[in-house]
C-alpha cells in the first residue's frame, strides 16, 4: 500500500511539473478538460433519464400495429423517458389525426433541441484544444530559440525547450480526443433516440388513420 501511495504521489508531482512546463496555455486547456468532463456527466444523466429505450419503441409499435391502443397507452404511461410521455399525451388528443400530428411535431422539435443542448460546446473544444496546444508549443519554441544567443550550451537548451513546449501540443490533443469521443457517443445515442421517437410517432399516426379519425 505504501509503494502504491508513493507511486501515486510521484505521478501527481510529475503531472504538476509537466503542467507548469507547458506554459500559460495549460490553464485554458485545463478548463476545457473540466468542461468536457462536466458536460459528459450532465449529458449522460440527461440521456439516461429521457431515453425510453428501443425495447419500449419496439413493443409500443407492435401493440399499435395490432390495434391494441389501450395496451399501448398503458405501456407509454408506465414507461420512463420523454418519448413515452409525448406519445401518451398525443394518444389522449381527441381532435383528430391532424391535431395529433401538430402536437407530435412541436414536441419533437422541443425534445430534439434538448438532446442537442451542449453538444456544440464539445465540438468547439474538439477544434479549439489542438489549436491552443499548438499556440503553446509555438510560444515555447520562440522562447527556446531565443536562448541561442544567451547561453553557451545553446543546442542542449534549445532541445530541452522544444521538448517542454511540445507538452502543450500533447495536452491539447488529449483534450480534443476526449471531447471527440464524448461528442461521438452522445451524437450516436441522440440519433438512436430520434429514430425510436420517429417510429413511435409513425405507428401512432398510422393507427389513428386506420381508425378513421
Amino acid at each position: 500500500m505504501s509503494i502504491f501511495r508513493r507511486q501515486f504521489m510521484e505521478a501527481i508531482q510529475q503531472t504538476i511539473m509537466y503542467f507548469h512546463k507547458g506554459g500559460l496555455v495549460m490553464w485554458p486547456l485545463l478548463f476545457c478538460s473540466i468542461a468536457v468532463i462536466a458536460i459528459a456527466i450532465e449529458r449522460f444523466l440527461f440521456y439516461k433519464a429521457e431515453d425510453s429505450g428501443q425495447v419500449f419503441a419496439a413493443k409500443y409499435c407492435e401493440l399499435l400495429r395490432a390495434d391494441e391502443k389501450e395496451e399501448a397507452l398503458q405501456l407509454a404511461e408506465a414507461a420512463n423517458g420523454e418519448c413515452a410521455k409525448i406519445v401518451a399525451d398525443a394518444a389522449k388528443i381527441t381532435d383528430g389525426r391532424e391535431q395529433q400530428k401538430a402536437f407530435l411535431e412541436s414536441q419533437a422539435g422541443i425534445f430534439i433541441a434538448k438532446l442537442k443542448n451542449k453538444l456544440d460546446y464539445l465540438a468547439i473544444i474538439v477544434t479549439m484544444s489542438p489549436l491552443l496546444g499548438l499556440l503553446g508549443t509555438i510560444v515555447g519554441m520562440i522562447g527556446a530559440f531565443s536562448i541561442f544567443n544567451l547561453e553557451s550550451g545553446a543546442p542542449i537548451a534549445i532541445t530541452g525547450g522544444i521538448g517542454e513546449a511540445l507538452i502543450a501540443t500533447a495536452t491539447g490533443l488529449c483534450v480534443a480526443i476526449l471531447s471527440l469521443c464524448a461528442h461521438s457517443y452522445f451524437a450516436h445515442r441522440m440519433d438512436n433516440m430520434i429514430t425510436d421517437m420517429e417510429q413511435c410517432f409513425s405507428a401512432l399516426l398510422e393507427a389513428e388513420t386506420r381508425s378513421g379519425k
